[in-house]
């Protein structure tokens, strides 16, 4: 199968001739100026590779001719043009690609077959952590520690850079993956040496981190997919998919005075999310995009999984280019995205028509306030106006719902006091004595790709902390401050600016260059603050310019966390609580005993541009990553080993996982599950946070054990990211987050279910061990968006090593649905207006589920009680495509591929 309508024409840009195949024969037929921008960049892709058995000219019409009304129904594949890891997921692909070696060679084929086919570029970011802050030695501290903590990991990916063709390390302490994908690794128009021609096409990609999706800021179409996923994709795998609705959301007018890009995307997310936009691309245009830097549409599009989108896209246009330029790349790439996209009919300008699109949205920016979102969900937007009575009402709820006071006898023997009646507890720290309080701001931390890529927002921190230090104002003493920018361009532009020291005097010292705070790496509280917390149960939080705050990600002690612009997180660390009105009550006092509010310190938006037009330059984007793949010296001496098949040793890092084992057995085709039992039954709003949490491993819990079985301190656990690469830790934190609130276990919180028919309350990795023993398969009973959250391949792999073979919900996030598949676990959706609570599934019954077949709809599940009733639903089968069907029968996505790949 094939296209007739591939054509390729030549592209001169200076003096180089490009191939490339634009849609001159389409348009003769179809009304392409019509499709939205992402749509075009697709049908580029499907005429470009016209000659691959996957595409075919149905395909192609089917997207020329899109019926923005109609439900998604076509499938078509998509070839990226490269793919994007950061080591939390990036590690287990690549220790899946060392383990498909090894099947490979027991199918009787060459280890070095399993290689990427297109670039694959790996970012070491998630690893630092904040152990250290508040001083200028933070950096060096927190450096040497990742380091060491994750020796065995970083080994690992040396031996990957030599193993692999197509595939590159930027070693730690760089940067954020994201920022340093927009700043430095993005192509805008990619190229590539083809048969003696020398080919252009659009930059595209797919990456195995949810926020993929800032690059769409850029107009590069990328979106977050699951690691095995992505592992498919490396291999030549095209990326099946449904053609999406396109959502367009027209922006208009101009940001107020106060207002920032942080703000503008806790309202653009809060408006998506009660729009629903799942599974569906986000297109923005209007007026405002001449408002809107490059940073700012970077800031939207990334939090596209946050509002719920594949993604949120910027078309390609003079700011584009602007970017381009400021940021380092060289006249003949400027030429390039300019020349093509205009030839392509992907250039946007104020004479470009508007697209035809599903639905249509319209915020007009001057109406967008300043705003936080939380305590634990980032589309739950909360005008500062109203924060401080959000807060007391959350704080009201917590009050009712605990006891007064916790066990105070080991606080007393440190030398505290216990709480008084108000539930403040007197601590000392650091030499200061003060009343930690309900509401109190314990983490402070400028972080994450989303804000730290923006300058616009981090100058108005920088000045924040200057005029705040001007008056006098100082960070509370029990308030963990911390900054960690995405890029090293960051630094240097606010040294230049003479910000950093302002930021550092308000204890806002550099940490690292990593996510931290962001993804769970927030490190420890100090003794007292934790002993204080604990004391007085005390309802203490977090402020961060962060797009995740899910419950128990920031930190396992915090139960409110808030994301807020950069300038906010420093006007929180100042006042120190989640108690105050930032715009009425005082924050603190100048030096003449004048009380000092907000509005007395905020920079002023022009002072903010001037700032940032004396302090950048793309001299400092060229400098900093002249040298990106080169790494400090620690990095650089790491030994390396060599050879085609990895060496596996008895790591507790990177073992050799058993996906694979007995490969060479036919392939399992489709069974049916028969009186399986209910592993997890949960509610709405479950993230994959929740399925295989990031962040600190309790030495109590069954990873905890396993790793002091294999002489491991809990000082060294390190975070259950940071062991992705260990299926053994992986396994036993499956469904382990301190907030799971598992139905099967009532009146618990974390890693508890009780087994069946026992009755006992066991750990959930204890009870699916008991089950694996009888030979019962497992199910998942859940509500509504469930694996909402980051792209975790772990909470797919996790219960399907744990023996869950089918998940029955009532809807799902876009890329856990397909990782189930990609494992071989069945996805199955309850019917509108039904659900687990609707038909009384109690999740005690024991499950069948028939077996299925390719283009089934729908399927009746039984559900037998222990009393020998029966109750029967129909369930419609969430496998949308026959590409995804092919990955079920396998057994996975990288069985076929493998199965595949041996002929």
């Amino acid at each position: 199968m094939s296209t007739s309508y591939k054509q390729a024409v030549t592209l001169t840009v200076g003096q180089t001739d490009y191939t490339i195949y634009p849609f001159d024969q389409l348009q003769k037929r179809y009304a392409i100026e019509r499709l939205p921008f992402s749509l075009r960049i697709l049908l580029e892709n499907l005429l470009r590779h016209g000659s691959e058995i996957f595409v075919t000219d149905e395909d192609v019409e089917f997207l020329a001719n899109w019926d923005p009304q109609a439900e998604p129904t076509q499938e078509i594949a998509f070839v990226p043009s490269r793919v994007l890891l950061q080591d939390f997921t990036g590690v287990p692909a690549i220790v899946d690609l060392a383990a498909m070696r090894d099947a490979m060679v027991e199918l009787g084929g060459s280890p070095a077959s399993i290689n990427p086919l297109s670039p694959v570029e790996l970012v070491i970011d998630h690893s630092v952590m904040v152990d250290h802050f508040g001083t200028a030695e933070a950096l060096n501290q927190n450096t040497e520690i990742e380091i060491s903590r994750n020796l065995e990991r970083y080994k690992f990916l040396r031996w990957g850079q030599t193993a692999f063709e197509n595939f590159s390390v930027v070693p730690p302490g760089t940067g954020i993956v994201h920022q340093v994908n927009l700043e430095y690794l993005a192509r805008g128009v990619f190229t590539k040496q083809c048969d003696g021609e020398q080919l252009a096409y659009p930059d595209s990609l797919v990456g195995t981190d949810s926020h993929t999706t800032m690059i769409n800021g850029l107009g590069v179409l990328g979106w977050g997919v699951g690691g095995i996923e992505a592992e498919a994709a490396m291999l030549g795998q095209p990326i099946t998919m449904l053609i999406p609705q396109v959502v367009g959301f027209r922006l208009v007018g101009k940001l107020s005075e106060g207002a920032t890009a942080t703000d503008l995307v806790l309202t653009v997310t809060e408006r998506l999310r009660q729009f629903g936009v799942v599974g569906k691309f986000v297109e923005f245009f209007g007026n405002a995009l001449a408002n809107l830097s490059l940073a700012d549409r970077a800031t939207i599009a990334n939090m596209a999984p946050e509002y719920g989108a594949t993604c949120g896209i910027f078309p390609i246009d003079a700011e584009t280019i602007r970017y381009l330029q400021l940021t380092g790349r060289d006249e003949h790439t400027l030429q390039l995205v300019e020349s093509y996209t205009r030839r392509m009919g992907l250039w946007h300008d104020a004479d470009t028509p508007e697209a035809d699109y599903s639905a249509l949205l319209t915020l007009d920016l001057s109406e967008v306030v300043p705003s936080i979102a939380g305590p634990k969900r980032p589309q739950d937007r909360i005008p500062l106006t109203e924060a401080k009575a959000s807060f007391l009402h959350l704080l009201s709820e917590h009050r009712q719902q605990a006891p007064a006071t916790a066990d105070v006898t080991d606080f007393d023997e440190e030398g505290g006091h216990p709480p008084s009646d108000s539930g403040a507890v007197e601590v000392t720290y650091r030499g200061e004595t003060f009343n930690l309080e309900q509401g109190a701001v314990v983490i402070a931390a400028i972080t994450s790709c989303t804000n730290t890529s923006n300058p616009a927002v981090l100058v108005a921190a920088g000045l924040l902390a200057r005029n705040a230090r001007k008056l006098g104002l100082k960070a509370k003493p029990w308030v963990k401050t911390s900054f960690a920018p995405g890029s090293k361009v960051v630094t240097d532009y606010l040294q230049r600016a003479g910000l950093m020291e302002e930021l550092e005097a308000l204890g806002f010292y550099l940490v690292g260059y990593g996510c931290t705070t962001c993804i769970g790496n927030s490190g420890p509280l100090a003794k007292e603050i934790s002993q204080g917390i604990n004391a007085g149960n005390l309802l203490v939080t977090s402020v961060l310019s962060g797009n995740r705050n899910f419950e128990g990600r920031i930190h396992q002690e915090v139960r409110a966390n808030y994301l807020a612009s950069p300038p906010l997180v420093v006007a929180y660390a100042l006042a120190g609580n989640m108690d105050v009105d930032l715009y009425n009550d005082p924050i603190g006092h100048d030096p003449k005993g004048k009380p000092v509010t907000l509005s007395d310190f905020w920079p002023a938006s022009s002072e903010i541009q001037q700032v940032m037009a004396s302090s950048l330059d793309a001299e400092m984007f060229r400098k900093k990553y002249q040298d990106v793949y080169t790494g400090n010296e620690i990095w650089n001496n790491l030994p390396i080993e060599t050879g085609e098949r990895y060496a596996w040793s008895d790591s507790t890092y990177v073992r050799l996982p058993t996906f694979f084992e007995r490969i060479a057995e036919k392939r399992p085709g489709v069974n049916s599950i028969e009186d399986a039992r209910c592993l997890v039954k949960v509610a709405d709003s479950i993230t994959t946070d929740h399925i295989s949490p990031a962040g600190a491993i309790a030495v109590d819990s069954p990873a905890g054990r396993y790793l002091q079985a294999h002489r491991v301190a809990p000082q060294d656990f390190n975070s259950y990211g940071s062991r992705r690469g260990n299926h053994e830790v992986m396994m036993r934190g499956t469904f382990a987050n301190i907030r799971l609130q598992n139905q099967l276990a009532p009146g618990t919180e974390g890693s508890w279910t009780t087994h069946f028919p026992s009755g006992e309350q066991l750990s959930i990795f204890d009870a699916a061990e008991r089950y694996k023993e009888a030979q019962t398969p497992l199910i998942v009973l859940a509500g509504k968006e469930y694996g909402t959250g980051s792209s975790r391949d772990w909470a797919a792999k996790g219960p399907a090593l744990l023996g869950v073979k089918a998940v029955i919900a009532e809807s799902y996030e876009r890329i856990h649905r397909s990782n189930l598949i990609g494992m071989g676990i069945l996805p199955l959706q309850f019917r509108a207006e039904e659900s687990a609570d609707v038909l009384n599934l109690e999740g005690t019954e024991y499950f069948s589920i028939p077996a299925i077949t390719e283009g089934q709809e729908s399927v009746v599940v039984s559900a037998r009680r222990e009393s020998g009733g029966m109750i029967s639903f129909k369930a419609k089968i969430r496998i949308d495509t026959p590409n995804e069907f092919a990955y079920y029968e396998n057994g996975g996505i990288l069985h076929f591929v493998l199965r595949r790949l041996a002929g």
